[in-house]
């Protein structure tokens, strides 16, 4: 597939039927993916919103400051980057390995964000117990998203089935704008303008050079 071919699939990404995801089959693929799109993703603002108020009542601001503020950026992009390719892109071995990469790396940098924030201010336990729901969340989703595409699993263990397996292609059944809408206004309400907060304030109570 030529570099423009690519880039007219793209342009061309919501011509296909709706994915449908029915509210009430109890089948195991549908069960899985009504779960995935409509419980573990929804609900990982829960406990993303649970240590922005943590942070709040430990003064990040006045302690680790604007160098633990800047890991969770990291760690939400680590996040955010697989989540946005399992939602708008076809599953393939590419989608899989970059969510099992970005998975690893946010569990290295959880436990970088914890060293650094227990030098420099109090993690309480109730802190530490909403740390291990967002560590654990990203393998819930990828592990969810490789039961519902287990072929596709099976291809990328064997390094692929052909040159399109390692292309980010668009879905052939695209999940709706309305999910998708709603969805980033739940991630932007509950993580991005929380954490943005968080970054904003950390600089305004940085040390100014005299």
């Amino acid at each position: 597939m030529s570099l423009r071919t690519l880039s007219r699939s793209w342009r061309h990404w919501r011509r296909g039927a709706n994915l449908s995801v029915p509210m009430h089959a109890t089948d195991a693929e549908d069960t899985n993916r009504r779960f995935l799109l409509y419980g573990v993703l929804p609900l990982w603002v829960v406990p993303a919103v649970a240590d922005w108020i943590m942070h709040r009542r430990t003064h990040i601001e006045t302690t680790s400051g604007t160098k633990e503020s800047a890991v969770h950026a990291l760690m939400m992009t680590e996040a955010g980057v697989p989540v946005a390719m399992g939602l708008l892109a076809r599953i393939n071995p590419l989608v899989l390995t970059v969510m099992g990469g970005a998975a690893l790396a946010h569990s290295a940098t959880a436990l970088w964000d914890v060293t650094l924030a227990t030098g420099e201010r109090e993690v309480r336990p109730v802190e530490q117990h909403i740390h291990s729901f967002l560590e654990v969340l990203p393998l819930t989703a990828m592990a969810f998203t490789a039961c519902l595409h287990s072929e596709e699993v099976r291809a990328a263990l064997r390094g692929g089935r052909g040159a399109d397996d390692w292309r980010l292609l668009p879905k052939r059944h695209p999940l709706s704008v309305g999910y998708l809408a709603a969805l980033a206004a739940v991630i932007g309400a509950g993580v991005a303008l929380p954490y943005a907060e968080e970054m904003r304030r950390c600089l305004r109570a940085r040390p100014t050079a005299a």
